[in-house]
């Protein structure tokens, strides 16, 4: 893992504080090539949302076998946390995120080509590992942008993120409209155009990489001290360029001293038995309460509500779109109203929104009628397996899927079982949209951006190496089981209690957080740290000046 990993905010407080305000255009530019990465995420996430019926279709896939091709994703993400800070500390960000934009290339092409379902879960498990480009992108930034605006320039990852989805949506909804005119397009293929269109930003964005320097922290930790002083003179005053480079390498010397195995002791130590508590609970909330399971799985979510395949990719586009307006509402509050409180009214807005889709599927029954079969009929739907249940009420979706299952091969099943819902479904629709996009809004205004915001604080340089990459694990993991389990969820728990369980987990989160969590505007990670480190160790006063690092003032292993 990487040692030396620490935003510009802890290179020393008096040369950065009059850099800050300096900044010009030049950081900016480097800093959203660097989060480009986060687009091409999102663009990656939003194409297998649209693609998964089809590719179940063709490859008659089981439910287990649908959320391990979304999850295997997560999979990559996972193991590339644990070699992702010593590849940047050995060949540098810049090498790292070059590479990262290749494989993501590679990826893209492997799963449009994908001749069977093996290929494709191994095109998307390439993708996967690529998705480190996050977390390299937040390193990056952190060791270029000035600290006054960390808040923003760590959310705008979660901003690209949202706009590379909504292009995904809307290039997908574009191609399943065309299906019915086009002579090229078919079930079979429709869904490679989807993952493929991906290359083309990719290629972008390699491209874009190359003009951008090399992070001035690292070039200084290969003693490339002339190169790291030019980066920092474009990047702010020059005038302070000698300066910055001394409190790099004094903040290197610093943590020369404090190895991964005294991080992983400070870590895991009673001193930041707090921090650790808040990083986790905050990881594990901000992954199981859903946002995956809408994401990546878009389309499939609209076609419970009983829309037709039309217009339930039409209503990823509105997802995305909401996605993007309340990204940026995060960004532009998270230093006006601050962590704390954008944290507590999401996750309350959460619970209400996961509620409220709770109640509008739980209501819902689904009528097998004679007019049922004459609509699907009317829609090319070979009908003749329904005959027998014409007439069949079914009190929830679960009943209804397990016929279908019954009578239509895994070949036909993800093609007609949409169309069936449409047909059969007496809903009040309003409760479940107004919960998904109030769930969507509230998730990007708050602790989707957020919470990288408050990783990015809580922990200092002393531990920071080792405790963001656990973090990030910790949520990647939580966003898995989402991802795996959820085409499960609906087959045996149903559209209601998926959700409903989404929502208990957000109350609980809620009231955690209620208890846990400070609130981080206007203070400096020293004076974060003091709050919630210093303050809490045995005799320690609030407020205290004593600079001795927690590790030291008690025994970790205690």
């Amino acid at each position: 893992m990487n040692n030396n990993t620490a935003d510009v905010g802890t290179m020393g407080a008096a040369g950065v504080s009059q850099v800050a305000g300096n900044a010009g255009s030049s950081v900016t530019r480097f800093a959203l090539i660097a989060a480009f990465g986060s687009f091409v995420f999102g663009l990656d996430a939003a194409n297998i949302s649209g693609a998964v019926r089809f590719v179940s279709s063709q490859f008659e896939l089981s439910a287990m076998q649908v959320g391990t091709l979304v999850g295997c994703a997560i999979v990559g993400v996972i193991l590339a946390l644990f070699f992702t800070g010593g590849f940047c500390e050995r060949f540098g960000r810049k090498k790292i995120l070059l590479a990262i934009a290749a494989t993501y290339s590679l990826s893209t092409l492997i799963s449009a080509f994908a001749t069977g379902y093996t290929m494709l879960v191994i095109g998307r498990f390439i993708g996967g590992v690529a998705f480190a480009s996050i977390t390299v992108s937040a390193m990056y930034i952190g060791e270029v942008a000035p600290p006054d605006k960390r808040g923003k320039f760590v959310a705008i990852n979660q901003l690209l993120i949202t706009i590379g989805s909504l292009l995904a949506f809307i290039v997908n909804f574009f191609l399943v409209k065309a299906l019915a005119e086009s002579s090229w397009l078919n079930n079979d293929n429709v869904w490679r155009f989807m993952l493929g269109f991906e290359l083309l930003p990719n290629i972008i964005w390699f491209s874009l990489l190359l003009t951008i320097p090399e992070s001035p922290r690292w070039l200084v930790t290969q003693g490339r001290i002339e190169e790291a002083r030019d980066v920092f003179s474009r990047v702010g005053p020059a005038s302070h360029a000698d300066r910055l480079v001394a409190s790099v390498r004094e903040s290197i010397d610093r943590d020369s001293r404090n190895t991964t195995v005294a991080q992983l002791k400070c870590l895991f130590g009673k001193p930041m038995r707090l921090v650790l508590a808040l990083a986790v609970c905050y990881a594990v909330v901000q992954g199981a309460t859903g946002m995956n399971a809408v994401l990546f799985y878009a389309p499939t979510v609209f076609e419970q509500v009983g829309m037709s395949v039309e217009d339930s990719f039409m209503q990823t586009v509105v997802l995305g779109a909401v996605a993007v307006i309340f990204t940026l509402v995060a960004i532009t509050c998270v230093e006006k109203l601050g962590r704390r409180f954008l944290t507590l009214v999401g996750l309350a807005l959460i619970a209400v929104a996961h509620v409220s889709t709770w109640y509008g599927f739980d209501s819902a029954h689904y009528t097998l009628s004679a007019s049922a079969l004459e609509t699907l009929q009317a829609q090319q739907v070979d009908t003749a397996p329904l005959q027998s249940f014409v007439g069949k009420v079914y009190e929830d979706d679960v009943a209804l899927k397990q016929d279908l299952a019954a009578v239509y091969s895994k070949k036909d099943l993800p093609l007609v079982s949409g169309a069936i819902i449409n047909a059969t479904i007496d809903i009040n629709g309003i409760f479940v949209l107004f919960g998904i996009f109030a769930f969507l809004a509230a998730f990007n205004m708050s602790i989707g951006p957020v919470m990288w915001v408050i990783f990015s604080e809580v922990f200092s340089s002393r531990v920071r190496s080792v405790a963001m990459p656990f973090a990030a694990l910790v949520q990647s993991i939580s966003s898995y089981l989402i991802q795996q389990f959820f085409p499960w969820q609906l087959e045996n728990l149903g559209a209601a209690n998926t959700f409903l369980n989404y929502g208990a987990l957000a109350f609980g989160g809620l009231i955690i957080m209620l208890f846990l969590l400070p609130e981080t505007k206007n203070k400096s990670i020293e004076q974060i740290e003091k709050d919630l480190v210093y303050s809490r160790v045995s005799g320690a006063s609030q407020g205290s000046t004593d600079e001795i690092a927690p590790c030291d003032r008690a025994d970790p292993g205690s």
